[in-house]
C-alpha cells in the first residue's frame, strides 16, 4: 500500500528518514515502538494511562489531518518514531506530542517531526500548538526551544506548558535551513570522502562500465580499500573479486551499482543490509524511461530511506573528487585537480567539458553526476560546497528544479561567498502562448528561472564556451570594483570590436586621466592613439606591453583592463604573454588577456595561479567581465527586507475542478482585503442602473463589462470618458450584461503588475508598461515572491517601466513610495493565497501623489501539487 504524506527528512548527524501518515497497516509497528520504550519515555510520554494499548493511538490512523494528525518515521523496517497533534476546542490550537525510539534520542528525530507536523496543521487552519511536558524531561524542552518557533512557558508543579504560533516566519525558516546545512553537509560525506567502496557489477570484460569504474578508482590512486563484485567473485583489476555484499566488511562508505536496471533494486538492499552507507546507481532504466522506471525507481529509494543512506543517481556518471583521489565514475579520461565544484544532470555535458578544463588552466575540486537526482541533487551538493575549503566556485548544469525555493535561499548564502554558475536547459514558449492573462504572458517559466538567479546571485551562462570563459576568470581572479574598463591593444580593428563589446556587456570605457596619457605618452611611438581604447600599433614589442599596462592598472578611473595582442613579425606571442603575466602579477584589478596565437594559448597563462584570465577573442572576455561586474554589483546590493503590513485573508471558497474567474465583486473584496488601492466603481444589472451609478458617482466614467475574467478592450467591452447618463446607458446596453461603472482617472502612466503561480517557482511578481499594449511593448521585469524592498524599488526604478515612473518625456515623476506598497502588498497576497493562479492588475494608474488599480482579473484553481517528498 503506497503510503500518505510521505516526507523525507535528514538526521542531525547526517542519516535519512522517511516520515508518513501512519495507516491500519501500521498498527503493530506502532504499538511495538510503545513496547520497546524504556520505563523513562514511557512516563514522559504516557504518564497517567493506566494502560498501554492500541487505544492511545487508533485515532490516528487514517486520520485526514482535520482534528488531529501523526506522523511516523521508520527505519530498518520498524516504526521508530511518532509524532501527533489533536485539535482542541479552540479550532486555531492543537496539542502536539511526540515519542522516539530510545537508540534515537540525540539525532534531532523529534525536531523534525516537529516542523514537519507545524506545516500538516498549518494546512488546516491550525495557527499554534501546545505541549505539556514533565518538568524533568530536558531532552523534550530541548527540542521546543531549538526549533525556531517563539516559545512561552507556564510552569505548574512538575509540569511545564509550551505554547508557541507555528507560521513559518522568516526566523523559523533561517533556524531550519542551519539544520538542513548541518545535516547535509554530514550526510554527504560517505559519499565525497569515502574511506572504503564496492564496485556491484564490476565485470572482468573491459568494455563495461563496473570494470571501467574499478580501473578509474585504481588509476586515481584512491587509497582506501575497493570491493569488485560479481556473481563469479572474478577479480577485476588485479583486486580480489567478491560474490556478494555479504563478503563485505562492515565499514565500507559507498557501494557503487552497475547492474542492468530490473537487478539494481535487489543489489542496492543487499547492499544496504551490509551496511553500505551510500549509494551510486550508475545503471539507466528509471524515472527517465517511463512508468515503469518510475516505479522502480521509488522502490529503489524506498530501500534506501529504509536504511537511512543517501542515493546518487540513478542514471549517472558517477562522482569524481580529484584531490581525494577518487574517480568513481567511467569517464575516458582523469579529472584535473582544481577549486571548481561541478554538478551536472547530464555526465555528458561533464565529459564535453573535462578536456577543455586543463587547457584554461581550470580544475575540479568534485565532479558530481546527479542524473535523475532522485534523493542527492543541486542543492545538496552547494550546502556542501559552501564550506568546503577546495571549492572557490560552484557550477551546475540542471535540466529541472525539484525545489527552486530552497535553491534560491542555498545558493543565495553560497553566492555571498563564492560565484555560483548555472546553466539551466528545457526551457520554451508553449506555457507562455497558453496563457490566460498578460501578466501569465510575461511571467513565463523561463522568465522565473531568470529572476531565481538573478536574485540568488547565480550567474546563468548559456553555452560551454560561456561556461570556460567565465569560470577561467572568477575561479581564481579579483573582482572589478565598478564597470569601468580600460583597453590596450596593437591592432585598432580589435580594440574597436572590444570597445563594442564592452558596451553591448554594460561596461564603459571612460575617458583616462591626463596623467596616466602624459605617462603612456613617455613609453608609445609618437602616432600611438592614447584614447581608450590604447591603440600601441602594430610595432607594439613586448616591452611595450610590460610598460603600458602598469600605467592603466594604475589609473583610478579604471576597474579592470584588457589587453589584446595580435600576431605580429616584430614580437614573440609567448612574450607578450609573458610581460602581460608579469604585468598583472599584484596588481588587485583583474587583467584579461586575449592573445591570438591561433592553438592553445600562450603557456604562461594556463599554468595554474596565472594572474591573467586568458580568452581566444575579444568579444568573450568583454562578455566575461561584463558578468564579473554583475557579480560585484550584487555583492553589493543590499540584503533587503521583506515587509509583511497588516492584511485581512479572504476566503475565496471552494474551488471547481477547472478553476474559474472571479467575478469583479469577489476580485475587488480579495484586493480590498490585502489594502491594494483601487480606483472607485459600482455594479449595475441594467442600463438604467448603470446611469444612475453614474450620476451618484460623478462624471466623467467609464463602463465595462462584469463578466469574469474578460480582456475587456480586446471583446470592445469597455467605454471609456462617458459625461452623460444617456451616454453611459446606451454604453451598458451595447455591453451587455452587468457592468461596472468607474470614475475616470486622469494623469498619470499606465503601469501592469500581478503574478502567475507557477507550478516550480510558487507566486512570480510581474512589473512593467501597462494598458493595452503590455505585451507589445514588453520588458515586464518578474522577480519570485516574497519580494523584499530592495526587489521591489529596483522593479520600479529599472527597465522601461522606471523610465515611465521617473517621469518620461517631461512628466511628473510617480510615487515610488506607492508603488513600493502596492507590489509588497501584492507579494504577500501572492503567498498566502496560492489558490490564486494568476493576477493581472492593468492598468495600474501611477501618478505623483499615489497609484490607483483601474482594471483586475483573477483566476482561481487547485495550487499545483508537489512532486518531491524531500523536505530540504
Amino acid at each position: 500500500m503506497r503510503k500518505r504524506g510521505v516526507r523525507d527528512v535528514i538526521l542531525r548527524e547526517g542519516s535519512t528518514m522517511r516520515l508518513s501518515q501512519p495507516t491500519l497497516e501500521d498498527r503493530d509497528a506502532i504499538m511495538a515502538l510503545i513496547q520497546r520504550l524504556s520505563p523513562t519515555s514511557l512516563y514522559h510520554r504516557y504518564r497517567g494511562f493506566p494502560v498501554l494499548d492500541e487505544r492511545l493511538f487508533a485515532g490516528y490512523l487514517d486520520a485526514d489531518g482535520q482534528a488531529r494528525g501523526a506522523l511516523i518515521g521508520v527505519r530498518g523496517g520498524l516504526v521508530v518514531a511518532m509524532g501527533t497533534y489533536d485539535r482542541l476546542r479552540d479550532p486555531t490550537t492543537a496539542e502536539v506530542a511526540f515519542m522516539v525510539d530510545d537508540p534515537l534520542h540525540g539525532r534531532g528525530v523529534g525536531t523534525r517531526l516537529l516542523e514537519q507536523l507545524a506545516e500538516m496543521a498549518a494546512a488546516v487552519g491550525i495557527r499554534r500548538f501546545v505541549a505539556e511536558v514533565s518538568a524533568d524531561n530536558e531532552r523534550m524542552l530541548e527540542v521546543f526551544k531549538d526549533a525556531g518557533f517563539a516559545i512561552s512557558r507556564q510552569i505548574d508543579y512538575a509540569t511545564v506548558e509550551v505554547m508557541f504560533p507555528i507560521a513559518a516566519t522568516d526566523a523559523f525558516q533561517e533556524r531550519v535551513d542551519q539544520r538542513d546545512h548541518r545535516a547535509t553537509v554530514a550526510s554527504l560525506e560517505h559519499l565525497l570522502h569515502p574511506r572504503c567502496i564496492a564496485v556491484f557489477g564490476a565485470s572482468v570484460r573491459p568494455d563495461s562500465i563496473g570494470n571501467a569504474v574499478v580501473r578509474n578508482l585504481v588509476d586515481a590512486g584512491f587509497p582506501g580499500a575497493v570491493y569488485p563484485l560479481n556473481r563469479q567473485g572474478d577479480p577485476v583489476a588485479g583486486i580480489l573479486g567478491l560474490r556478494s555484499a555479504t563478503q563485505l566488511p562492515a565499514s565500507v562508505d559507498l557501494g557503487v551499482i552497475c547492474v542492468p536496471a530490473e537487478h539494481v533494486v535487489r543489489i542496492a538492499d543487499e547492499a544496504l543490509r551490509a551496511g553500505v552507507r551510500a549509494l551510486c546507481v550508475i545503471s539507466a532504466g528509471f524515472a527517465e524511461s517511463g512508468p515503469a522506471g518510475r516505479a522502480r525507481q521509488d522502490e529503489l529509494l524506498e530501500h534506501v530511506r529504509m536504511h537511512g543512506a543517501r542515493l546518487l543517481g540513478p542514471n549517472c556518471l558517477g562522482v569524481a573528487v580529484p584531490a581525494a583521489h577518487l574517480n568513481a565514475t567511467f569517464a575516458s579520461h582523469a579529472f584535473p585537480e582544481g577549486s571548481i565544484g561541478f554538478s551536472s544532470q547530464s555526465g555528458a555535458i561533464g565529459l564535453a567539458l573535462l578536456d577543455r578544463l586543463a587547457e584554461r588552466g581550470l580544475g575540479l575540486s568534485a565532479f558530481v553526476s546527479v542524473g535523475n537526482k532522485a534523493d542527492i541533487s543541486t542543492n545538496d551538493l552547494l550546502e556542501y560546497w559552501a564550506d568546503d575549503e577546495a571549492t572557490r566556485l560552484a557550477l551546475v548544469y540542471v535540466e529541472s528544479f525539484g525545489n527552486p525555493r530552497k535553491f534560491s535561499r542555498v545558493a543565495r548564502r553560497i553566492a555571498r561567498n563564492k560565484p555560483v554558475l548555472a546553466m539551466k536547459s528545457g526551457t520554451g514558449t508553449a506555457g507562455a502562448r497558453a496563457a490566460g492573462s498578460h501578466t501569465a504572458a510575461i511571467a513565463g517559466s523561463d522568465a522565473a528561472v531568470d529572476a531565481l538567479f538573478r536574485e540568488a546571485g547565480v550567474l546563468r551562462v548559456q553555452t560551454l564556451g560561456e561556461v570556460l570563459d567565465l569560470a577561467s576568470l572568477l575561479a581564481s581572479h579579483p573582482l572589478p570594483a565598478g564597470n569601468r574598463v580600460g583597453v590596450a591593444t596593437n591592432a585598432g580593428g580589435l580594440g574597436i570590436l572590444c570597445a563594442d563589446a564592452c558596451e553591448r556587456a554594460g561596461l564603459e570605457l571612460p575617458a583616462l586621466s591626463e596623467e596616466t596619457r602624459a605617462d603612456l605618452a613617455a613609453v608609445l611611438p609618437a602616432e600611438s592613439a592614447l584614447t581608450n581604447p590604447v591603440d600601441m600599433l602594430g610595432s607594439a614589442t613586448a616591452a611595450h606591453y610590460r610598460q603600458t599596462l602598469p600605467l592603466l592598472l594604475a589609473d583610478p578611473a579604471l576597474d579592470a583592463v584588457i589587453a589584446i595582442h595580435a600576431p605580429a613579425a616584430v614580437s614573440d606571442a609567448d612574450e607578450v604573454a609573458t610581460a602581460i603575466a608579469a604585468a598583472a602579477e599584484g596588481s588587485g584589478k583583474p587583467v584579461l588577456a586575449v592573445v591570438m596565437t591561433g592553438d592553445r594559448g600562450p603557456a604562461a597563462f594556463a599554468r595554474p595561479g596565472s594572474p591573467v584570465a586568458a580568452f581566444p577573442y575579444p568579444e568573450s572576455a568583454a562578455a566575461a567581465l561584463g558578468r564579473a561586474a554583475e557579480r560585484a554589483a550584487w555583492l553589493r546590493r543590499p540584503v533587503g527586507v521583506v515587509h509583511r503590513p497588516d492584511r485581512d485573508r479572504v476566503d475565496l471558497g471552494p474551488v471547481a475542478a477547472g478553476g474559474r474567474w472571479l467575478d469583479p465583486v469577489e476580485t475587488r473584496s480579495l484586493l480590498e482585503g490585502y489594502g491594494l488601492p483601487l480606483a472607485p466603481q459600482q455594479t449595475a444589472e441594467s442600463p438604467r442602473k448603470a446611469a444612475r451609478a453614474a450620476r451618484d458617482m460623478g462624471f466623467p466614467v467609464a463602463v465595462k463589462s462584469a463578466q469574469p475574467g474578460v480582456h475587456k478592450t480586446e471583446r470592445g467591452a469597455v467605454v471609456l470618458g462617458l459625461r452623460t447618463q444617456r451616454d453611459v446607458a446606451a454604453a451598458a446596453s451595447a455591453i451587455g450584461g452587468p457592468v461596472l461603472v468607474q470614475a475616470m482617472v486622469s494623469g498619470g502612466v499606465e503601469l501592469l503588475a500581478g503574478f502567475v503561480q507557477d507550478p516550480s517557482f510558487g507566486p512570480v511578481i510581474a512589473f512593467g508598461p501597462g494598458g493595452v499594449h503590455a505585451e507589445l511593448i514588453g520588458e515586464a521585469t518578474v522577480r519570485i515572491a516574497p519580494i523584499t524592498d530592495i526587489d521591489a524599488i529596483e522593479l520600479i526604478t529599472t527597465r522601461k517601466a522606471g523610465r515611465l515612473v521617473s517621469g518620461y518625456r517631461g512628466a511628473p515623476p510617480a510615487d515610488r513610495a506607492a508603488l513600493t506598497d502596492l507590489l509588497t502588498r501584492l507579494s504577500m497576497l501572492a503567498e498566502e493565497h496560492p489558490e490564486v493562479a494568476e493576477l493581472d492588475l492593468n492598468p495600474v494608474i501611477a501618478r505623483s501623489d499615489g497609484c490607483l488599480v483601474v482594471d483586475a482579473r483573477a483566476r482561481i484553481a487547485h495550487p499545483a501539487a508537489a512532486t518531491r517528498v524531500k523536505t530540504w
